[in-house]
């Protein structure tokens, strides 16, 4: 795959590529994970019947594992409607995500977290508008 003038791609690749590590990260590790974003990681023994934690981690990281793939896979195909379409979205993840930082629903560590989908949707789109400006 060749990204010399496609900055765009290789965001988008690149995106992927971490959202898929991380993904597998949570699947494998959830307790890293959890700790890695700034949230307590109580073991199984510990937890409450009630304490779905883990399967949400779970959950999440499935939807990660397969967001990166997409993103992977668009980036290969040069899929460029679905680039335009990732950055709104992404800044509105971005918001939300700070929103719950703010309002102390997660810990402050988590903000790189919203600070990470930001910058992605930041460096696409000014990517995008380069790669635009310059045809």
């Amino acid at each position: 795959m060749k990204f010399r003038n496609h900055a765009a791609r290789l965001t988008m690749f690149i995106f992927g590529l971490l959202a898929f590590i991380l993904g597998v990260l949570g699947l494998t590790q959830p307790k890293t994970l959890l700790k890695q974003m700034g949230f307590r990681a109580i073991d199984r023994e510990e937890r409450g019947e009630d304490d779905y934690t883990h399967i949400f981690v779970m959950t999440s990281s499935m939807a990660s594992t397969n967001m990166g793939i997409y993103y992977m896979l668009a980036s290969l195909l040069n899929v460029r409607q679905f680039f335009y379409w990732t950055v709104p979205f992404r800044m509105v993840t971005f918001t939300v995500f700070t929103t719950a930082v703010l309002k102390k629903y997660a810990p402050l560590k988590f903000i790189t977290v919203p600070l990470w989908e930001l910058t992605g949707a930041l460096l696409t789109g000014w990517a995008l508008w380069a790669e635009k400006k310059s045809d």
